[in-house]
């Protein structure tokens, strides 16, 4: 269970005229089904990051119900935790110990999924870290190992070997002429159909805002080097210039209601379902959070 200081509970009144109150918090998927076996209403808004419960007393509510939350047996939970740390402690560069645990590493997309997995943690960008409570100490054990290899593979000086060490290699010639490619901002669609532009679409690789349709016929060639998820058989393919959406626009985007079936794969591109919705809106939310942090370093 997060710490009382990382909820917060705000009355709301939205435009569509409802009233009630919002309640963010730490993810946990067992917090979360209690919180929706007590308020059945509450809905998830995208938009607040945070869930909306309507009422006018929802607010009240809310706070009483996080009362309950913050049990003794919480407490009680992290005094084991920290027992059982001080009794088999982890010494590492990317392991601070504060009133909660507290891991900073290099980014890592499997530092990432691993501290998802770890119930309770969650990422604190005021401090840069991920905060674990101790009374997921033993979890976060099981899944350290996985967590220090993959800091230390990312390290800039273990970047900057592998680097070296792929110069001039085959592997790295063609790394660099798909990130040539990926530059040009253009992506093979059929001249049949046609994706909409300027709304968010799904595509091989990731989600996109389709501007323009030049027209220009696609090589088969750049098609297999470069857009392999993409089917050239028995149709005319067409390039068509394309932007990554921001994180507003992935919020608003309208998500599709079945997956994409094994035309719309090979057609190349098809409508994001929701979860994909959620993978893209991770991304550019943390993508302009560095945008953000860049600018204002620079500043």
């Amino acid at each position: 269970m997060p710490e009382k200081s990382d909820f917060s509970i705000a009355t709301q009144q939205l435009v569509e005229g409802w009233s009630g109150a919002t309640a963010a918090f730490p993810y946990d998927r067992l917090t979360v089904e209690r919180f929706r076996s007590a308020f059945p209403g509450a809905r998830w808004r995208d938009d607040l990051r945070a869930w909306f419960v309507p009422g006018t007393t929802a607010e009240r509510r809310l706070n009483r119900w996080f009362g309950r939350e913050m049990s003794g047996v919480l407490a009680y939970a992290d005094e084991r935790g920290r027992d059982a740390f001080a009794f088999q402690p982890v010494e590492s560069r990317y392991l601070e110990v504060a009133d909660d645990l507290r891991i900073r590493t290099p980014y890592s997309k499997t530092v990432v999924a691993e501290m998802r997995a770890v119930r309770w943690a969650w990422w604190d960008g005021d401090l840069k870290a991920w905060r674990v409570p101790f009374r997921s100490w033993e979890e976060l054990q099981r899944h350290w190992p996985a967590i220090e290899a993959a800091a230390q593979w990312n390290e800039p000086e273990e970047r900057q070997k592998r680097r070296q060490a792929r110069k001039g290699s085959p592997e790295q010639q063609e790394a660099a002429a798909r990130a040539s490619e990926r530059r040009r901002r253009r992506y093979p669609v059929p001249d049949e159909t046609l994706p909409p532009l300027e709304r968010v679409a799904m595509t091989h690789q990731g989600a996109v805002i389709f501007t323009d349709l030049t027209g220009e016929l696609v090589e088969d060639a750049i098609v297999k080097r470069y857009y392999s998820g993409v089917s050239a058989a028995g149709v005319t393919l067409v390039w068509a210039t394309w932007r990554k959406p921001t994180h507003t626009e992935l919020v608003k985007a309208w998500p599709a209601r079945w997956p994409a079936n094994t035309q719309d794969l090979a057609r190349g591109w098809w409508q994001p379902t929701l979860e994909e919705l959620r993978v893209e809106r991770r991304k550019a939310s943390s993508v302009e959070r560095a945008q953000e942090t860049a600018r204002s370093g620079k500043g």
